[in-house]
């Protein structure tokens, strides 16, 4: 059993019972055609075999009720594979939601995987791709800072007495990037 295993289907209900529905009417009205044919089917024998209506009618009633039946089942066969198919769509995205919700919350970046078989596996691996561009940008910017805050306190030692406060306060400006991109430091 796989750890990315859920056993919740309807993970964005609203997105999955919508797009079911959806599927489940055009599946609906496609098979309209069918008692419109019976119908017709069985007026035109009924006027070739007038001696033969009523019974012609029984089984025209009889075989609509039973492929209204029959359309009913394979609607809801329908309905329930829309939703196992749309969790493998709702599922990523959730997935995806809750990852990028955590990270706005403080939570530090970390590898995003999908469930085999879910489908937009590319979109982890792009966000993936993104969230270590990120980071390798904010290294950079952290060794740049550290270089710029040692060119700053050499600068004091030349810098007229009044002027520094100036680099004190752009120094601690600078501090304080430095915590932010590397908290830990």
């Amino acid at each position: 059993m796989s750890i990315y295993k859920r056993s919740i289907f309807l993970i964005n209900p609203k997105f999955q019972i919508r797009f079911s529905l959806v599927v489940c009417s055009l599946v609906w009205i496609s098979s309209l055609i069918y008692p419109f044919t019976i119908v017709e089917l069985f007026n035109t024998f009924s006027r070739m075999n007038p001696q033969a209506t009523e019974a012609l009618k029984a089984a025209r009633t009889e075989l609509l009720v039973f492929l209204g039946a029959y359309q009913l089942l394979y609607i809801g066969i329908v309905f329930i594979l829309c939703i196992f198919l749309t969790h493998k769509i709702a599922g990523p995205m959730y997935k995806l939601t809750t990852y990028l919700k955590n990270i706005t919350q403080g939570a530090a970046p970390s590898n995003i995987a999908f469930r085999d078989g879910d489908n937009f596996a590319e979109v982890a691996e792009e966000v993936n791709r993104a969230f270590d561009r990120i980071a390798d940008n904010r290294d950079d910017d952290f060794a740049y800072l550290t270089e710029v805050m040692s060119y700053m306190n050499n600068l004091s030692l030349v810098v007229p007495e009044d002027k520094k406060p100036v680099l004190l306060e752009i120094n601690a400006r600078l501090q304080d990037i430095q915590k932010r991109l590397h908290p830990d430091e």
